[in-house]
This record gives C-alpha cells, structure tokens and sequence, in this order.
C-alpha cells in the first residue's frame, strides 16, 4: 500500500516581476533527501535583496520556473539521505542554500551547505547567518584582505550584510566607520561594532567610503581612482567555492561561540506577506536588522 504524499505551505513563482509573482500554495509537495542530502523542518527564512533581483528576472542567475525563493533557513533536520553522517533528525541547524527553496515548511539542502546551530542563537538568528555573514566575510577578509588597524566604512550598516560587516570588522580589530539613515538605524551600528556612525542622507557626510553591497549604477572618474591608488572589488557570494564556504563557515563558527556573531533582528513576516516583504526590503524607509520569514 502506497504511502500518501506529505504536503506543505511554499512560495511558488511561476512567471518573473513583481512581488505580486510570489503566490502562496498549501498542496506542494514535501521533498524527499536523496544522497548527501538533509530535509529541514523550517522555523525561520532570511529574506536577501538579491532574492527580489531574481524574482524580478534582471539577475544573472534565473532559476528553472516554477521555483521557491529563498536559501537562508534555519530549523530542525527532519529526515536525512544516504551518506549523510554529520547530522540525525532533531538537530538545529542553518543553512547557506537550499536546493527546494526556503520560503517554504520544509527545505531540502545539501548536507556540505548546512551548519550546525548553538543553543545561543534563535531560529529567526540563525536565518539571518547566511548570506549576510558569508558575504560579509567574502568581502571584507577573504577579498578586500582587510587588517587589523585598517580603517573601513560601511554604507548602509544597519541592515543584514552591514551589521554583519561591523561585527566581522570589530572582531578583527578594524576601526569601523558606518552609516545609516535613521536614528534606530545609528544606534544600532554602533551597538554592534561600529566606532562611529554617519547618517548618509546628510550631505558631505564622509569623503571617502569603502561600500560592500549595491544597489544600482554609480558614475567614477577613472582618474581619481588613479591618483589615490584605489583599488574596486566586486564580489558575489555565489561565486565562493565549497573549500571556501568551509574556511568562511570556520571563522564564523568562532564568532558564535565566542560571542561577537550575535544577529541582530528587524521586520518578521508570515509567509503569507511575503510579498509585503519584498516591496520592504527595496522600497524601505530605511533598515534597522535583518528581515526574516517565520514559519513556525
């Protein structure tokens, strides 16, 4: 006798656009792990700029439609595949990626992009690791080579990534300049690292920043890239490799356990808001933590 299909509540985005694509279904099937593969019971979800980009079809990566957005979650593995030795069912863990999509109950991922969780941090923490740590790290340490001693700048320090750069940078004895646009948005800069903090919206604020992350065109004059010896780096995430995710994954487990990583949380949604959300994440008065999904 067959054993009838388990079924979840999951974001489905059958065409590319707006937030209005993100459709909530309630009869989607729960994936089953196959080899070196975990099935998480999701409690809490990241929501990235990047995954309004790909929604919207202008990002390089598009997914086969239909898809589930998301790839930061942090739960309880429910069920793992063959081989899979470094986790049981009942774990609390968070991941780097999914392969089903997080906005969802259930979330299959590879074992190698998921991570044990300590008992210090919540759910709705560890869905905010992710991308915004990993990032973080990419940028400041493994490709800007930052030092201890060096000054850095963080445009836009109260959201996700940039709270993660404070922290990150604090830890690694960098002096930390941020900025953001509201008052919480200050204070909460400075609580998680940051020496000072500017409001960006001023005019004048500071006469020479170091930006991690982006959000559109900028104009640059060649020349004065020559004449102050500048270097621009671009970095994405999804270019670190899995040996790279391992030694980024090291550093950051260090931070948890010794206290600096500590995610700070902002707006919390229902997945049925979805959409609300990424109208927010864009189109905000300004960021004040990182926003995050909560299914349970």
């Amino acid at each position: 006798m067959m054993t009838a299909q388990k079924l979840m509540r999951a974001i489905r985005v059958f065409e590319f656009g707006g937030p209005e694509v993100l459709k909530l279904q309630s009869d989607v099937a729960v994936p089953i792990p196959k080899d070196f593969e975990v099935l998480i019971k999701v409690h809490a979800c990241g929501v990235n700029p990047v995954e309004t980009y790909i929604r919207s079809g202008t990002y390089s990566r598009k997914p086969v439609l239909p898809y589930t957005p998301g790839s930061d979650v942090a739960g309880v593995i429910e069920a793992v595949g063959d081989n899979v030795s470094a986790f049981k069912k009942g774990d609390r863990v968070f991941t780097t990626g999914t392969i089903s999509g997080g906005y969802a109950e259930y979330a299959l991922a590879a074992d190698h992009t998921v991570y044990k969780l300590p008992e210090k941090l919540d759910f709705k923490q560890g869905a905010a690791i992710g991308i915004p740590y990993f990032s973080a790290y990419r940028a400041l340490i493994h490709s800007a080579r930052a030092k201890a001693g060096e000054t850095v700048l963080v445009h836009g320090a109260s959201g996700g990534v940039g709270i993660a750069t404070c922290q990150i940078a604090r830890a690694y004895g960098l002096k930390v300049l941020g900025t953001a646009s509201t008052e919480e948005g200050q204070k909460i800069v400075l609580q998680n690292g940051a020496h000072e903090v500017f409001n960006h919206r001023e005019v004048n604020y500071v006469d020479k920043i170091k930006v991690v992350g982006s959000r559109g065109t900028i104009e640059i004059n060649p020349r004065d890239i020559m004449v102050k010896e500048c270097s621009i780096l671009g970095v994405t995430f999804f270019s670190s490799t899995k040996e790279e995710f391992q030694q980024f994954a090291a550093a950051l487990q260090a931070g948890m356990e010794v206290g600096w990583l500590k995610p700070v949380i902002g707006p919390q949604y229902p997945l049925e808001k979805v959409a609300e959300a990424h109208e927010n994440i864009i189109h905000g008065s300004g960021a004040a933590g990182k926003m995050v999904l909560l299914l349970r």
